[in-house]
């Protein structure tokens, strides 16, 4: 496949979990968020150079190439792993950035006033993590055969989940204090009796 055809492929695809387009780049800060995003997920592509609506843009500069770079090097930390490929059709020029699932989770993505966030994909949008999610990570570091005993604080913490519910929810009908709630999320999620889904713009944790 030649590389005009390879190109109108993914454009035909939009975007999803694992592509997304960026018409320019003029801001390495927010490209960051895209890298933290694919990097915390399943991997994923940028396509650099092309609209929301699919149509071709191009890279127009050096500083965007040079952004690029910044966007994995110097905003996200730990360092994200990203590949650049380059493609000149139809008189533009198009690069791929091609992140990988990072093994060093969260890598997170540094705004302009220099606080850090870890974002995940879903669908199309990059998301701001919720805290459980970190401590999910800290959680997969631990071995394998960790042991989880359920005694009376994993009973209340189950009990106050008889529906989907946010995480202050569940804090607030436990009774029991934020930083447990969260880790203990964490284990179940972990060891398969608690799941969670993202809707309408919130984290929701139900018993599986």
């Amino acid at each position: 496949m030649d590389d005009k055809r390879y190109i109108h492929s993914l454009i035909r695809e939009g975007e999803h979990q694992q592509q997304d387009f960026k018409y320019r780049v003029s801001d390495a800060c927010k490209l960051a968020k895209s890298v933290s995003a694919f990097a915390n997920t399943d991997g994923g592509r940028l396509l650099i150079g092309v609209r929301d609506d699919g149509n071709l843009s191009g890279v127009r500069s050096e500083e965007e190439i040079y952004m690029m770079h910044q966007a994995a090097y110097k905003y996200c930390k730990p360092e994200a792993s990203i590949k650049f490929d380059t493609y000149h059709i139809e008189g533009r020029t198009i690069v791929i950035a091609t992140v990988p699932p990072s093994t060093r989770k969260p890598v997170c993505a540094i705004d302009a006033e220099g606080k850090a966030r870890a974002y995940i994909r879903i669908n199309d949008e990059n998301i701001v993590v919720s805290p459980v999610h970190l401590a999910l990570w800290r959680e997969s570091q631990k071995p394998q055969g960790a042991v989880m005993t359920y005694d009376d604080t994993i009973r209340q913490l189950l009990d106050a989940m008889p529906t989907q519910q946010t995480l202050n929810q569940i804090v607030r009908q436990s009774r029991l204090p934020r930083h447990k709630v969260i880790t203990l999320l964490a284990r179940l999620i972990r060891f398969g009796t608690v799941s969670w889904q993202y809707t309408n713009q919130q984290f929701l944790f139900s018993l599986v």
